[in-house]
Parts: structure tokens; C-alpha cells; sequence
């Protein structure tokens, strides 16, 4: 009897111990909410990246495409070549850091874009010039948590919920993204004004290997409350980790990019 008591109290004990390595090892492995959001856009955006993309403004009555080369460096740097329409090919834009210029050679000059534009419409489209130009934003000047694990188009998602730091300069009252678990892809996000009414959604379709990552192709931009209208991107061709120094974004090379 007391050989049977004393199995059980070891195999207790043994249990136990087990059970608080797997838990200790799972909150060391656990990622926080921030981690998980930079890890999503190392995912899409690598260190470096080169693309050929393609986006459709769809309005009620017409629709618009306009066609373009892409490189990035990081979230700080960014240039964009538009090569369709005709009325159109061969501006640039450029972001860096804190400024946005574009370049049009139709009328030889350089512009920066001032503050009084940022909530524009990036080429007449959903996505905002404020949207270009903050795009690290979402990572510094937000607080990240992890308030729900939900299933999004067949995914098991984190859901993420971003509030603003104090007296940082944003628009967005409060960003919701949805994250895949493990794969670490952005498949939903949702933005809010102060008063936390939906502005806008992204949703994330078409998931294809590119230059050995699985990343969305079809990224649908759609403004709340207006029926009929949102923004499409797609995503043609992605090369990632390609040698691309600071130097690229410059004024100059916006000039001979093509």
C-alpha cells in the first residue's frame, strides 16, 4: 500500500513538473502582439524588396487602373514608377522617412508633398498618401495587444488590437489586425476614427509562393459606408532581400528610374 501511495505521489509530482515545463516553454516561445506585427510585415516587405503591381480604383460608375514598378527598403524608404496610363507614365514617388516627394516629368518638377495632402487619395485611390507615409507608425507609436484568436477565411487568426500612444501623431482612434498564427500573414486589418467608427477595411486574397513566401496577391482597400467603392492591388511579381542601398532613394534616381 504505501508502495502504491508513494508511485502515485511521484507520478503527481512527475505531471506536474512536465506540465509547468510545456507551460514555461510555451510563454517563452510566445510571442507579444508587437513582435507578431513586425513579424507579419517582415514577411511582406523583407529587408528590401522590388515589385510589379497593378491597382484598380472602382467607383460606382468607373473604374481606373494604373500599373507600376515598386522598390522598398525597410519602412522608411520607398519609391514608386508608374508606368500606365500614358497620362501618367513616368511620375515617381518617393518616400523618406518623414517626407514623400513626386516627381513629374510631363512639367519638370519636383514636389513635396505637403502635410495639407496626406489625407489624399494616393493616385485617386483608397489608400492615402498619410497611409505611405506612416506605414512604420504602426509599429512605434501604437500600443499592441493580442484581445481574441478568431478564424479568418479558414485562417486561426490573432486578433490585435492597436490603440495610439499618448500624443502620438496619428489619425486612427484604434487599428484592428487580424494575423495568422505561425505563418504570421496579414489577412485583415480594420481602422477607426475617435470616435472608434470603422473608416475603412484591407482584406488580403490570393495566396501565392513568391521568391520562396507565401504572401497575399489580391489586397482589396474598402472604405466603410460607401457602397460600390474600394481600391484593388495586385501584386504581379515580388523579389525580396534584393541588393538595394539607402542611396537608391534619392531625388536624382527619381529622375532616370525606370
Amino acid at each position: 500500500m504505501i508502495s502504491i501511495i508513494m508511485s502515485r505521489k511521484i507520478f503527481a509530482v512527475f505531471v506536474f513538473v512536465i506540465s509547468f515545463l510545456s507551460v514555461n516553454s510555451f510563454a517563452q516561445n510566445k510571442l507579444s502582439a508587437k513582435e507578431v506585427i513586425i513579424k507579419a510585415d517582415e514577411l511582406t516587405r523583407g529587408k528590401t524588396n522590388t515589385s510589379t503591381m497593378k491597382m484598380e480604383i472602382i467607383r460606382p460608375t468607373w473604374k481606373r487602373s494604373v500599373e507600376m514598378k515598386s522598390w522598398g527598403r525597410g519602412m522608411d524608404y520607398s519609391m514608386t514608377y508608374i508606368t500606365s496610363p500614358a497620362r501618367d507614365k513616368g511620375q515617381v514617388f518617393m518616400k523618406r522617412k518623414t517626407e514623400m516627394w513626386n516627381w513629374m516629368p510631363s512639367i519638370g518638377r519636383m514636389i513635396k508633398i505637403p502635410s495639407s495632402m496626406m489625407s489624399q487619395g494616393w493616385m485617386g485611390s483608397d489608400y492615402t498618401n498619410d497611409d505611405i507615409l506612416k506605414e512604420s507608425s504602426i509599429v512605434h507609436d501604437y500600443h499592441h495587444e493580442i484581445v481574441a484568436e478568431e478564424k479568418v477565411e479558414g485562417f486561426d487568426c490573432y486578433k490585435i488590437e492597436l490603440t495610439p500612444n499618448e500624443e502620438a501623431a496619428v489619425i486612427w482612434g484604434k487599428v484592428l489586425m487580424w494575423i495568422v498564427k505561425d505563418k504570421y500573414i496579414q489577412v485583415k486589418s480594420e481602422f477607426y476614427d475617435e470616435d472608434e467608427d470603422l473608416v475603412k477595411s484591407n482584406l488580403a486574397y490570393d495566396f501565392k509562393m513568391m521568391d520562396g513566401r507565401v504572401i497575399p496577391t489580391r489586397i482589396e482597400i474598402v472604405p466603410a459606408d460607401e457602397e460600390g467603392k474600394k481600391t484593388v492591388l495586385y501584386i504581379e511579381k515580388m523579389k525580396f532581400d534584393v541588393d538595394l542601398p539607402e542611396s537608391f532613394f534619392t531625388q536624382q534616381k527619381m529622375k532616370r528610374v525606370r
